[in-house]
């Protein structure tokens, strides 16, 4: 994969590139982010939201998603 489909997700499915553009937006505000609250932003369950993230987390984007807790819920860690 080319480093220009990579950074637009190219290879992604709709819901992971939605995850990606609302990361993007996002991360410059805030670091941490739980699966519920981006899943309620994006009409997608928490679930759906940690099944997805996986693709993001393992991509080469230009943000970084690690996950960092899981009381309550999943809390992913996002740098730009």
């Amino acid at each position: 994969m080319s480093a220009t489909a990579a950074a637009t997700g190219g290879d992604l499915t709709d819901k992971q590139r939605r995850i990606l553009q609302y990361l993007r937006e996002q991360a410059a505000m805030k670091t941490y982010f739980k699966s519920r609250l981006i899943g309620e932003e994006l009409g997608l369950s928490a679930k759906e939201v940690g099944t997805n993230m996986t693709a993001i987390r393992d991509g080469e984007f230009d943000v970084e998603v690690e996950k960092w807790g899981y009381s309550s819920g999943t809390t992913w860690k996002v740098t730009v």
